[in-house]
């Protein structure tokens, strides 16, 4: 089998899929082989992307992490990509976005994770990726909720790679700096408000100040390396945190 299709017959689930990161992993993981399974709240954006990579789309709103709680998951590669963002002071920050944070990038990822652990075990064989942030390792003010929620997701990889480790299953996090995606575009004005800057100040007095490398990463990069981690040269990674910041967490 050829490096570029060492996915065949193997089935993916990418959560978030409809767009950004999630697209981009969907894109990477198809190119190696793998039949996708888009899984989004926009079933609109689902289906198109699932149209682009020959795949099908999961249209699944995973704030309802009740309705997970029995779910099977049919997965080799299981990517955890679905996120939101909120940015305000603690004292200001409203406790049921601070709720919903958590359960869409922390319960959700446990209970997909749970759900598809057993057919992994079964066959030997998983991988698990979890779409971290430089926020897993890190700290920004004005994200209580999303880094709270990206440092538990470090510790739920880090779980999952020892549990998994002895059935064939690898877990591990990529930890991107700030991606040219929707999700950072929206919080340009947030982030100017509470900074006390013009919006156009954001992207080099905030979102860049960190980064050696002053440029936003782009979503193929990051796709890229979760389709590496789900390969072959991947098979003793697991349990680690992949940066992807342009040097943000090296300071």
């Amino acid at each position: 089998m050829s490096t570029e299709t060492y996915l065949d017959g193997r089935r993916a689930v990418v959560t978030g899929g409809g767009s950004g990161i999630g697209a981009a992993c969907a894109a990477a993981l198809a190119a190696r082989g793998a039949h996708v399974v888009v899984a989004d709240r926009d079933a609109e954006a689902a289906k198109r992307v699932a149209a682009d990579v020959d795949g099908e789309a999961w249209v699944v709103d995973l704030a309802d992490t009740a309705a997970l709680d029995d779910l099977t998951l049919d997965a080799d590669v299981l990517v955890n990509n679905a996120g939101i963002q909120r940015v305000s002071p603690i004292e200001e920050f409203d406790p049921e976005a601070f709720r919903l944070i958590q359960r869409i990038m922390l319960e959700a990822p446990f209970l997909l994770i749970r759900a598809a652990l057993p057919a992994m075990y079964a066959r030997g064989w998983g991988r698990v990726v979890n779409l971290s942030s430089v926020h897993g390792l890190v700290a920004s003010p004005f994200k209580s909720a999303y880094v709270a929620a990206k440092h538990g997701l470090e510790g739920l990889s880090k779980v999952t790679a020892l549990e998994g480790g002895p059935h064939g299953v690898t877990s591990n996090c990529v930890n991107p700096g700030y991606v040219r995606t929707p999700l950072v575009e929206k919080q340009i004005a947030d982030q100017a408000r509470v900074h006390g800057i013009d919006e156009s100040e954001v992207l080099e007095k905030v979102l860049l100040t960190e980064s050696a490398i002053k440029r936003l990463t782009e979503p193929a990069e990051v796709g890229e390396l979760v389709a590496w981690l789900a390969g072959p040269s991947a098979r003793m990674v697991t349990g680690a945190s992949w940066t992807v910041d342009g040097g943000w967490s090296a300071r």
